[in-house]
């Protein structure tokens, strides 16, 4: 959760300290100021966690910070303030904004987190956003929508070259054919009784466990809240499930489970359509871009000629009112606002794309048939097609 006023503070009072040019006393003065508890180097508390580095310059090339120490703040707005002689920079450094790792990585793998980040690591810039104090709640909306899993992947593969788990799909001209008539398939199905079935299904569902729902909105930790959601809805009733309920009730600690790392978390098979329904949860009143699907792992999908890709949205306002749509994933509203992660481009994953929350909000506002613009629908998936 980004608390906007209280990183405002911290940024006007650095701000108003430029030109202290000595990186001990500054981190001394902001750690009596905020009452922050020091680990080390980092300074932290529940809403941010800082690292004061000191430099000539704000192109800093020293090293900042482990990636192992990093993973314990990275749920938060992790900021790195760069103290040169007359100005104090701030940037956010979670692994979202890290180009790779630098010093001591050899051995980095995802099961191996090692290494440190170098200031130069750090992504001046992020889709054209540039990374500077104005830009943080934009910016970490963006990196709350990922978990640390997928910038890991993506932090070992241009770290060290090495093939992901998921390489890049190679698509033959009739994969590609198929995926691009996905386009029709899906007009098609939004308007037979298959789409009001699945519709009704998932919306029976929810009914099931609304109030379950309306608890697990408040989990801090958008990854766990997700999977928590996905789970209560599609799960049809075993032990673990009634062991999330009971600690959702009590406010005890979750048990520990694990969703499974597919392209959607809802299968349902059709005489003419195979669906996969893919559910996002968007708290109205928070800010954040959740992640939308491993760009590799949706055209294998639709490289399927009966294959039909779904988003099940899930909105909850600050009443815990919660309001649902199904629409497709070539939704004009979505596909015009889906981001696409450009440092993926060109390595050895087409990697991953995010949903626009303001976009998804449109749409849970909005009681409206699902639309889909037949030509951008088919030059957005030769775009994925040709990343």
């Amino acid at each position: 959760m980004y608390n906007r006023d209280a990183i405002n503070r911290l940024v006007a009072y650095i701000q108003n300290l430029n030109g202290i040019g000595d990186k001990k006393e500054l981190s001394s003065m902001v750690k009596d100021q905020f009452h922050l508890t020091q680990d080390r180097k980092v300074f932290y508390s529940s809403d941010f966690a800082i690292r004061f580095s000191k430099s000539k310059s704000k192109r800093m090339r020293n090293t900042v910070l482990s990636l192992s120490t990093l993973q314990k703040y990275d749920s938060k707005p992790f900021i790195v303030c760069i103290v040169t002689s007359d100005t104090n920079h701030m940037m956010l450094a979670n692994s979202t904004f890290l180009k790779k790792i630098s010093h001591s990585s050899q051995n980095l793998r995802v099961d191996n987190i090692r290494g440190s980040f170098n200031g130069s690591d750090i992504m001046p810039d992020y889709d054209s956003i540039e990374n500077k104090p104005d830009n943080f709640q934009e910016l970490f909306a963006y990196h709350v929508g990922l978990s640390f899993q997928d910038n890991l992947e993506r932090l070992v593969e241009s770290t060290n070259n090495i093939v992901g788990r998921n390489p890049k799909i190679s698509i033959s001209s009739a994969d590609e054919k198929n995926i691009l008539s996905s386009v029709e398939r899906a007009e098609q199905f939004l308007s037979s009784p298959e789409y009001i079935d699945l519709n009704r299904d998932l919306d029976d569902r929810v009914a099931k466990v609304q109030g379950e729902i309306a608890i697990a909105a408040f989990i801090d930790n958008v990854n766990v809240r997700g999977r928590v959601i996905e789970y209560l809805i599609t799960d049809d009733g075993s032990t673990l499930k009634d062991k999330i309920v009971d600690a959702l009730h009590s406010g005890s600690p979750l048990p520990a489970f694990k969703t499974e790392d597919k392209l959607g978390d809802y299968s349902k098979k059709y005489p003419l359509y195979v669906t996969e329904t893919d559910i996002k949860t968007k708290v109205l009143f928070l800010d954040g871009n959740p992640k939308a699907y491993n760009i590799d792992k949706l055209l294998e999908f639709l490289s399927a000629s009966d294959s039909v890709y779904m988003i099940y949205l899930i909105g909850i306002d600050e009443h815990k009112k919660i309001t649902a749509r199904l629409v497709s994933a070539f939704d004009d509203r979505l596909i015009h606002t889906t981001n696409l992660q450009h440092h993926w481009a060109g390595r050895n994953s087409r990697g991953v794309a995010q949903f626009n929350g303001k976009a998804l909000e449109s749409i849970l506002e909005r009681k409206s048939v699902s639309a889909i613009n037949h030509d951008e629908a088919k030059a957005f998936l030769k775009k994925l097609i040709d990343r």
